[in-house]
């Protein structure tokens, strides 16, 4: 219950007033966010600021629900920012390191909780405006739980926000665009195919130039 509070008045008081009206964040497509879990919700990666962009989609009620995936070899890397990480931020760690482990197992039992995942299929911070190749672990999450909706979302402006380095965010407006769900294909090659055209189709959409080839 404490840490649920403590989730909510981060929201409440910095990520939802440094988000909306510090950087007038300007969604496209709203109705087509998920109300409830499961769901994995799919965004291009070019700022730590894309996560609390997305965070701030949710209203309070679904905060506690809601779990970023993130890279455990940098949140966990000190008992502040592994405290802040697991219980303000909410993320699932997963190791990048590989193994003989599923790195995928806590992000499936969350959706299999009904709960909401959110994943950089790019794996890391790319280069601005440029989608980076994309990693299968999505496409092995919904192979898991084939029923649940992967919600595609193209986030513009977070990295002018808060470029590399950055401690304070400019003001400057955050752009983002929902897409239509998706869902499991058997064809890998397929479909990690589909969700590129998805999210190049929602940068048009977002910046109105041509997707990238």
């Amino acid at each position: 219950m404490q840490k649920r509070i403590l989730r909510s008045l981060f929201s409440l008081c910095i990520v939802w007033p440094v988000m909306w009206l510090w950087l007038g964040l300007r969604i496209r497509h709203r109705e087509k966010l998920p109300k409830h879990g499961p769901s994995i919700v799919v965004a291009n990666h070019n700022s730590h600021m894309d996560v609390f962009a997305l965070l701030s989609l949710f209203p309070l009620r679904q905060q506690a629900s809601v779990h970023p995936v993130a890279a455990a070899d940098y949140f966990l890397r000190n008992k502040v920012m592994a405290w802040f990480s697991l219980n303000i931020l909410n993320i699932i760690p997963v190791s990048r390191k590989g193994g003989d482990n599923n790195p995928l197992a806590l992000c499936e039992q969350a959706l299999r909780e009904g709960k909401t995942v959110i994943l950089f299929p790019e794996g890391t911070r790319g280069d601005p405006g440029i989608l980076s190749p994309l990693k299968s672990g999505v496409w092995h999450l919904s192979q898991a739980v084939p029923e649940v909706p992967i919600v595609p979302i193209w986030l513009r402006g977070t990295d002018q926000a808060m470029a590399k380095g950055s401690v304070i965010p400019l003001p400057l407006f955050i752009d983002v665009t929902v897409g239509d769900a998706l869902y499991f294909n058997q064809d890998k090659q397929l479909s990690m195919s589909m969700l590129k055209e998805q999210l190049q189709a929602l940068e048009q959409q977002t910046t109105g130039n041509h997707p990238h080839d």
